[in-house]
Parts: structure tokens; sequence; C-alpha cells
């Protein structure tokens, strides 16, 4: 991995639980970053159809209403395959652009009333390079998506160089990290809901520490973003930060730990920047977790990648 190359954190609110228009939206934001130069855009957590927020607003008794946003959830979400998939690999092909994209996935398998909170690996050639399912929800994230498994773990091959990922608090997991490092990450994307400290200083420490870039994309949601016919929606502070739910937060940093572009605060906007690729490997002479800082004869990290279906 050599050169520069244009990357950007596309910090923009979706289509609020409409699958569709927000798989178009993508398309244009695709369209948009390219028109610009970028080649690697990252989008945020959930971002198709939306990151569900009431999860923390909705207690676990309130029966009929998360039965009510569950269903709408999970038809809104998103099946690999399914058309929604083949559309955002057609605008990853027409505009020559790399993506790492978050989905609600609706399980395929199975009952097919389950959801993951997924991440897609979309390259310029409009190639689905891979998924890979958050391993554990956060909180009341647990009342809508279920577990990955460790199938799903690694970085993948672009144009550029080896990407890899982890959604939100997943890179709060030092195994799940070092499982990115070993596998040969070096554009290292963490799509969140999270924002403002200490998430920022997370990703300055995996900078360091994996000696990778990292692209942090936060999800830019307005209270005006969700539609008044959702119950919960009274139940936000539309006083709190100029009515942003979330103000998003994205940020770049490098690997030596320093943010080069953001936070990008209370607005949508593609958070760009230009890396200079040649200064991926430099950081590593003095600290190489997955390498020559590792000590295998101490320490073995070892990762289940059997996939677990529910029935064999």
């Amino acid at each position: 991995m050599s050169g520069r190359l244009t990357v950007a954190a596309a910090q923009f609110a979706p289509v609020f639980l409409d699958r569709d228009a927000t798989v178009e939206k993508a398309a244009d934001l695709m369209a948009d970053a390219a028109r610009q130069g970028v080649r690697l855009l990252v989008f945020p957590e959930a971002f198709v159809p939306g990151y569900p927020c009431w999860a923390w607003k909705v207690a676990a008794g309130e029966d009929d209403l998360l039965r009510s946003l569950y269903a709408e959830y999970l038809e809104s979400s998103v099946s690999v395959p399914s058309p929604a998939v083949d559309r955002l690999c057609a605008a990853a092909r027409r505009c020559r652009i790399n993506v790492v994209l978050g989905i609600s996935e609706r399980d395929a398998a199975g009952s097919r009333t389950s959801m993951f909170n997924s991440l897609l690996f979309l390259d310029e050639r409009g190639t689905l390079l891979g998924r890979h399912r958050k391993l554990v929800p956060t909180g009341g994230e647990r009342l809508i998506w279920g577990h990955g498994d460790g199938s799903t773990l690694g970085a993948f091959d672009f144009p550029f160089g080896r990407v890899g990922g982890l959604i939100c608090w997943e890179n709060y997991m030092p195994l799940a990290r070092y499982s990115l490092y070993a596998t040969g990450a070096q554009v290292y994307c963490a799509p969140t809901w999270d924002r403002g400290e200490p998430w920022l200083s997370t990703l300055r420490h995996i900078g360091r520490e994996g000696g990778v870039f990292v692209i942090g994309a936060g999800m830019a949601l307005h209270g005006d973003h969700v539609p008044d016919r959702l119950a919960f929606k009274p139940r936000f502070d539309s006083a709190a930060d100029n009515g942003w739910i979330n103000p998003g937060d994205s940020a770049i940093a490098d690997p030596t730990g320093a943010l080069i572009a953001g936070p990008l605060h209370g607005e949508e906007g593609l958070l760009t920047v230009e890396l200079d690729l040649d200064r991926e490997a430099g950081p590593k002479w003095e600290l190489d977790v997955a390498g020559h800082y590792a000590r295998p004869d101490v320490f073995q990290l070892t990762v289940n990648r059997e996939e677990r279906p529910v029935v064999r």
C-alpha cells in the first residue's frame, strides 16, 4: 500500500426506516464523493435503514411499542443477497468508488425474522467482498439485533490495500481489534452511533495501537429526521444540542494516533482527507502489535471462524 488515497466519512442521516429511499440516498452520496475524488467512502453504523435510536428510550416492558417497532424495522432491513444490495453494488461500480456501509441485516436463513448489525464491504468493481456482523449488540440493542460470529472477522483486499472494520463498541473488544491487525488491516473502519469522549480518544488509540488509518463514521441524526408518527420521538429532548439526537462527531486518525480530520459536529457532510499511504508502515518500526511486538511464545489468539447456522 503506497501513494495517496482520498477517503471520506459520510456523516449523513438516512431516510429513517425507509430502506429503498436510503439506498438511493447512499447511491447519490457515492456519486457526490466520487466527483470529489474520494476512493473509499465509509457510512455510519446501520445507515440502511437507520440506527434504532429507540433502543435507548423504550423500556423492555413496553411490549406493544417494541413489537410494532421491531416489525417495521425488520421489514425495512436488508437481506444479503437482495435487490437492495445489488443496487448498492451497481452504484459503487458506476461511481468507481470503494464503500464500507452499515446496515441492519435481515437474516436470510432460519426463521428470517431475526436481524444483525452488519457492515458491507464493496469494492470499486461493484463486488461485495464480504460482510461483518457485530459480535455483541450493546445495551438496548440486544432487544433488536442478534450476535454475530467469528466467520465474519478479518480484513478484505481492496484495490489500494487491506480494509477491515468493527462496529461501534466492538472497538472496545481488544481481541476483536487484534483479529483485524493480525489479518493485515491497513485502513480500519469504525462506523458508530457513539460520539464525543471517550469515543474520539478510542479512534486515536486504535490508530496508534494498530499502526493503521482509522475512519470513524458517525451518524448525524436530527429530530427533524425522525417521522412524527413514531411514538418514541417525544422522548428525545428537542432542546438538547440544537435538536440533534446524535451530532455525529465523525473523525479520522492516522497511524501515530493523531486526528487528521474532524470531529464533524452537529451537521451533515462528507469528512474528507487525503491519506499518505506511505506513512502506514513507518510507525511500526517501534510498535507492530501483530508482528515483531507480538509474543506468540507467551500469547496466542484463537479465532473460531466457523459459521454457526441454527440447523446442520
